[in-house]
């Protein structure tokens, strides 16, 4: 971060004093962080370029399990009921009242202000789960038979979920946010006759597909009222989760016998986000899962009892439920939230109030690089606006602490007196962020690591391998990698001829990644073709899955994501683009909110569709004299041209080459979000989607109209 003004040498030299003279009263040398940040996290056991390459911990053996015998999820719960019984699990926030807000614009939000969270203790919860999975059997649910579970991230969902987990029935989840088509194909391949849903869900997306799954029979509502529900097709029956319990708890319900699951055992059915087409049912059985968070635990220090995670992020997403099912295994409170009410800032917070970080101050938190970034650019934004001394003091501290951090170095000064502030959006209590789902940039990481005080693990992993593969310590500050292998998995390197990635390039090996371990899946659901293609069983019936990406290998066993084979597009002069690091590059840029990167390989140069800044975009309209509304200013070519003008020169700073720069633009007034079907859950970009929104736009900017 560079000073815009010219400092005082005085003000600098002062500075520099003060710090120094307050870390030798204060700081306890750290030799020992530094000499860990420096050693090896991972090493080739076959001594070869291309791997296998373990964890330095589980180089002779892969780990598979937390606590001795708890080889289930069911098992897990159980060990923590047992544990921990009167300890808060699951917390809700409690709704005081809810409005209508008019905005200047003319439109209408809901406005909530929310009290303090309510507790269910382990043991509770557990009852609860019990009850639950004992009523959906006297509903006909059985054993090994599929069952679906369409919901926002809540309490009732682990409940289900852990009430499915006991009684074994496969838990098929879909993203609340998926459409009508895609939840229809997802209940009928996988043959559901049970589902568990919201009012809000059933009402606005599932009553309309109901006539097009014709198995369904029951549906489960997770909330309290109403307790009628008329209007329904016949031969469905809709039952509030409450009575389902009730039912449940009646002795011949409860007394009846239930069947255990093995390790075995199918868990979890979980389709994927669909950011490449039709969403994919991915077999996930309870070791795989088990596996998966031993391995994440390893990498989460001290993590016990007294921590408290957020859960906010959909719990249809592996990296959400990966880390819950941890916190679950240790013994911690999860407090649930969702984006539009996690901080005092939020879009359904009633300004005044306070969002659910500044009430739980949660000491875990996951998060995906998008929302990172958007707190990144809130924060800079207002840097942007301090007084010249305050905006001085923030950049001298950030370079500073940027400096001891990577010296191994704490600094207690900066962060009481300078990044408290911004500490304290998150509760001020964070102490492990967990960044997942898709790249993270290296100014963002930077950010988070210097603002938040506290350790950003950058993870790589994906559905096909429970979400678990890498994740980097919390005493490594390095940006751009995601890690070592975790102890449940290994990496092995597979020369991608095409894109001239080889295990034997120098200075680092480089390919496509291929992830092998017990947190590897079971495959795809009812798609034999794919899961011969994805899944590989080697000479020692080692399970691999090769990702797609391609990875290289540093010196001491981190591994950099460098690329992706879907991604790459030739150009017609021969030139390979990157897509994805195009992307990565040009997020950076503050006039960017999201970008997607386009090209057809019989043309011979990049386009773009962008959501600009609205903040930046409009000052940069004010500065050049265009004038109208939004929509009216990002449909201006004049505005086109401006914004490609920043864009490329932020894509040179980068070091972009020509031809991976954008020669055109489309620019679009209304921001990618789930709800609009552009992005997944997880905000990846659909790229079919996004090019069947564009396609007129495409044409045009490749047709030179």
């Amino acid at each position: 971060m560079k000073l815009k003004d010219e400092v005082n040498p005085v003000i600098v030299l002062l500075f520099h004093v003060l710090l120094g003279l307050y870390t030798l009263i204060t700081f306890v040398p750290s030799s020992l962080l530094s000499m860990r940040a420096r050693r090896a996290k991972a090493k080739s056991v076959s001594g070869r370029p291309e791997g296998p390459y373990r964890a330095v911990g589980a180089v002779k053996r892969l780990r598979t399990t937390l606590h001795p015998g708890v080889d289930t999820l069911e098992k897990v719960l159980e060990y923590s009921a047992a544990k921990f019984p009167q300890r808060d699990f699951l917390g809700t926030r409690e709704l005081i009242c809810e409005e209508d807000e008019k905005q200047s614009n003319g439109k209408v939000f809901k406005k909530v202000i929310l009290g303090k969270y309510r507790w269910l203790s382990y043991e509770k919860a557990h009852r609860a789960a019990a009850q639950l999975g004992s009523g959906l059997a006297a509903l006909g649910q059985q054993p090994k038979t599929n069952i679906a579970i369409f919901c926002e991230t809540r309490a009732e969902w682990m409940i289900a979920a852990q009430a499915c987990f006991m009684y074994n029935f496969p838990l098929v989840t879909l993203y609340s946010t998926l459409g009508g088509p895609a939840i229809a194909h997802g209940l009928n391949e996988a043959q559901v006759s049970h589902i568990i849903t919201s009012r809000e869900l059933l009402e606005t997306r599932l009553k309309a597909i109901l006539i097009e799954v014709p198995r369904l029979q029951h549906i489960i509502v997770v909330d309290d009222t109403p307790t009628s529900w008329p209007g329904y097709p016949r031969g469905i029956s809709v039952h509030n989760m409450a009575a389902v319990q009730q039912l449940g708890a009646k002795p011949d319900n409860a007394s009846r016998e239930r069947k255990q699951p093995l390790p075995t055992d199918i868990a979890v059915i979980m389709y994927t986000s669909g950011s490449t087409g039709v969403p994919k049912g991915v077999m996930i059985s309870h070791s795989n899962l088990i596996a998966g968070i031993t391995g994440m635990a390893e990498r989460v220090p001290n993590l016990c009892e007294d921590d408290t995670y957020i859960g906010y992020l959909p719990l249809a997403h592996v990296l959400e439920l990966s880390a819950e099912m941890l916190c679950v295994a240790h013994g911690c409170r999860i407090g649930y939230s969702s984006p539009q009410t996690l901080a005092d800032q939020s879009t359904k917070i009633k300004k005044g109030s306070k969002g659910d970080t500044s009430v739980l101050q949660p000491t875990l938190m996951a998060a995906v690089p998008e929302i990172m970034d958007r707190i990144y650019k809130n924060v800079m934004a207002k840097v942007e606006e301090m007084s010249y001394f305050q905006r001085t003091l923030f950049t001298l501290a950030f370079n500073y602490k940027l400096e001891q951090l990577g010296k191994g170095n704490s600094t207690p000064l900066c962060d009481r007196l300078v990044f408290k502030k911004v500490r304290s959006l998150l509760g001020g209590r964070t102490r492990v962020l967990l960044s997942g789902g898709a790249p993270l940039s290296a100014a963002t990481q930077r950010f988070m690591n210097v603002c938040f005080c506290c350790p950003v693990g950058q993870g790589y992993g994906l559905t096909e391998t429970c979400g678990a593969g890498t994740i980097s310590e919390p005493w490594d500050y390095s940006t751009g990698r995601v890690g070592g292998p975790l102890v449940c998995s290994e990496f092995k390197l597979k020369d991608w001829l095409e894109g001239g990635y080889r295990s034997t390039d120098k200075p680092h090996p480089r390919g496509e990644i291929l992830i092998g371990g017990p947190n590897v899946t079971m495959g795809y659901y009812k798609n034999d073709s794919k899961k011969q293609d994805d899944f590989v069983v080697d000479e020692n019936g080692q399970r691999w899955f090769c990702t797609g990406d391609i990875g290289e290998f540093h010196s001491d066993g981190c591994l950099k994501i460098i690329d992706r084979k879907k991604d790459l597009v030739k150009l017609q002069a021969g030139e390979y683009v990157s897509l994805g690091k195009v992307e990565a590059m040009l997020k950076n840029c503050s006039l960017v909110d999201n970008i997607c990167a386009y090209a057809n390989s019989d043309e011979t140069y990049v386009i773009g569709f962008v959501v600009p800044n609205q903040k930046h975009f409009l000052a940069l309209a004010e500065e050049y004299g265009v004038r109208g509304s939004l929509i009216e200013l990002c449909d201006n070519s004049t505005m086109e041209e401006l914004v490609l003008k920043v864009i490329t020169e932020a894509a040179l700073a980068a070091q972009l080459e020509r031809f991976e720069i954008p020669r055109k633009i489309r620019l679009s007034p209304d921001p990618w979000t789930p709800e609009t079907g552009l992005v997944t859950d997880a905000f990846k970009l659909k790229r079919l989607e996004l090019k069947s929104h564009y396609k007129d736009d495409i044409e045009r900017m490749y047709g030179g109209k």
